[in-house]
């Protein structure tokens, strides 16, 4: 499956029908992601149940500014709407499949209860120090 370019007008619609989406942040300029390119795509030909996408940072900086990305490459995963995987710099081919495994192995009922722990925690906190 060839690679699904994001921009701020599909960004939404294409993490939000997709329940697996692998989203590499990337430059032209960029020489480590010049590397990770083939390793990217390489590995959507590998998983094609997947949705692999890219996202240019320079022809779309507000999305990259949304998710606070500070370096390049960096890889996201998402996964029902959550995203489980950040990391910054370019993986080798081997590193990409457990990461990839991993995320797959992911009980999503557990960390959508951890997501919402942790959320209850900080809300709790807000309030004893506002009190």
């Amino acid at each position: 499956m060839a690679t699904v370019e994001l921009t701020k007008e599909n960004f939404d619609s294409v993490v939000t029908d997709n329940d697996f989406v692998l989203i590499d942040f990337w430059a032209s300029w960029c020489g480590p992601c010049r590397q990770f390119a083939p390793v990217f795509e390489s590995a959507s030909d590998r998983h094609e149940d997947l949705v692999f996408a890219k996202v240019d940072t320079e022809a779309q900086q507000e999305l990259a500014a949304a998710f606070e990305i500070q370096s390049i490459p960096t890889l996201m995963i998402v996964r029902d709407n959550v995203a489980v995987f950040a990391q910054p710099g370019a993986l080798p081919e081997a590193a990409l499949e457990d990461v990839i495994g991993q995320a797959r192995n992911l009980d999503m009922d557990e960390v959508r209860k951890s997501i919402e722990q942790a959320q209850a925690q900080a809300a709790s906190g807000e309030t004893k120090e506002a009190g």
